[in-house]
């Protein structure tokens, strides 16, 4: 019996459901990489990408680039040469006040013509620059560290002894109980003059700055105008004005005085 609800005529094939036809796809167009103009030239190397050599290094202008690390630098740079690495150790000698250069070249000969060079290597009268005044103007001049004294680098036995403490002149080593003492690394480079190192010292060591003939708080006397023969205690230095205020006791009562460089002495 035939399906009330079904309208199909008996004995007739039921029709093929028909696929949706397959939409066809829409094709992007092929992008271009980017260009990105040089600088100088107005073209680019067709990447959008910065110029670089063969290991991604920047390829600046004309070559590529090098980097290097601080540290190696530092690592590179020499250290600075102290005289208390030199062989032997330093040791102070007193001599003649005034005759440090006759005595320096006393024991030089010694030195030589007692076959000592192995064992005797420097002798050294330290040295630094002062500014001083004269005529008005500011001049630089060398003056000993340490007037009276000698340094002396060498191996100390009881030979190399002999040959300094019986030099003319020489009046005997600086120690404690009579016994030589070497210096310290800190009292040699700071006699001779070693500056200390810094980060950006990458050139060749410069001079200190020279030191003024006087400081402040030391004692001066007065030569010339009306306080001349008082002496004063320097309170303050006026470099660009080439004068001093010096403190002069007048009735009892301190004083402040402005006077020229080459108008006090030292006492």
């Amino acid at each position: 019996m035939s399906d009330p609800l079904d309208f199909t005529e008996p004995g007739a094939d039921q029709p093929a459901t028909a696929e949706p036809a397959a939409q066809p796809v829409a094709t992007e167009p092929a992008t271009e990489p980017a260009t990105v103009p040089d600088a100088e030239t107005g073209t680019g190397n067709g990447t959008g990408e910065a110029a670089t050599d063969g290991d991604g290094a920047w390829d600046g202008e004309g070559g590529a680039g090098e980097v290097v690390d601080a540290e190696e630098l530092i690592a590179e740079r020499p250290p600075r040469e102290s005289p208390y690495d030199r062989p032997g150790n330093w040791y102070v000698v007193h001599t003649q006040s005034g005759y440090e250069k006759k005595v320096k070249s006393n024991l030089e000969s010694r030195i030589v013509s007692m076959d000592m060079e192995d064992s005797i290597f420097e002798v050294v009268i330290p040295m630094e620059d002062v500014i001083e005044f004269k005529g008005g103007k500011k001049v630089v001049v060398q003056k000993k560290v340490f007037p009276g004294y000698l340094y002396v680098r060498c191996y100390l036995d009881d030979r190399s002894w002999e040959v300094i403490r019986n030099t003319p002149g020489v009046t005997g080593f600086v120690g404690t109980g009579g016994k030589p003492m070497p210096l310290t690394r800190r009292d040699v480079e700071m006699a001779l003059s070693v500056p200390e190192e810094t980060e950006d010292d990458a050139a060749a060591p410069k001079r200190g700055r020279p030191r003024l003939e006087y400081e402040v708080g030391e004692t001066v006397r007065i030569k010339e105008g009306a306080f001349a023969d008082f002496t004063g205690e320097i309170a303050e230095i006026n470099e660009d004005q080439l004068n001093l205020k010096v403190l002069v006791n007048i009735f009892g009562r301190e004083t402040p005085i402005t006077i020229e460089f080459s108008h006090v002495a030292k006492l």
